[in-house]
């Protein structure tokens, strides 16, 4: 069975907002089930938790949220893009491991879908580290990235638990403008439809920019 798309997107994410029924549709799974499929663990307290690049977040399934925890406190996580990646990824991944094999976008079964207004959102990771090789291996380690061999520089970040996503960066110089690339593990259209996709990697490139996940 192939993921569910969650949403239509017009205009990127301009006024997201989580509709409820993703809320519903997780409450009427089985925890135990979810987490196996998916990694994450379960708390009957507060519902699940499972992480997100190098940050552990807490989905509280009682209050509709997400939480982070702060040394002693408990902060709630205002971000609509991730709340509903992380809600379709708890409904549709599968108990699968990574194939460790690298695909560009255009091998997957939707990579059509990445054009236009769904091009991959890698803009601002480009203007930023470009022409700064350095600064994108400080950050990427930050987030948990791991060192690839490819490109000038590339990373593997582990996303979410099941699904890592390769950033491969070339260094701009005087004949050449820098540029990069987002790969995929071929298993990644088991766990997520496109649009799920082109939000996870939107998401992680705003990490990217901003140098922290959350």
């Amino acid at each position: 069975m192939s993921p569910k798309s969650y949403t239509s997107l017009p205009d990127g994410t301009t006024g997201m907002k989580v509709p409820e029924s993703h809320w519903d549709d997780l409450e009427k799974l089985s925890p135990a089930d979810v987490c196996k499929r998916s990694l994450a663990l379960h708390d009957p307290d507060y519902g699940y938790k499972l992480r997100f690049l190098n940050e552990d977040i807490i989905v509280d399934t009682g209050k509709r949220c997400l939480r982070k925890t702060t040394g002693t406190e408990e902060k709630e996580i205002d971000d609509p893009l991730l709340a509903l990646i992380i809600l379709v990824y708890l409904q549709n991944a599968v108990e699968t491991e990574p194939a460790d094999t690298m695909v560009a976008p255009k091998e997957l079964k939707e990579g059509h879908f990445f054009t236009g207004i769904h091009a991959l959102d890698v803009e601002g990771v480009i203007q930023k580290f470009g022409n700064d090789l350095e600064g994108f291996t400080k950050t990427a380690e930050t987030l948990g990235g791991v060192r690839e061999s490819h490109a000038d520089l590339s990373y593997r970040f582990t996303a979410l638990p099941r699904i890592p996503l390769y950033y491969l960066l070339w260094e701009g110089d005087d004949d050449f403008a820098p540029n990069l690339t987002v790969c995929f593990d071929r298993t990644i259209e088991r766990h997520l439809a496109a649009d799920a996709i082109w939000g996870l990697v939107k998401r992680v490139s705003r990490a990217l920019v901003k140098g922290q996940s959350l």
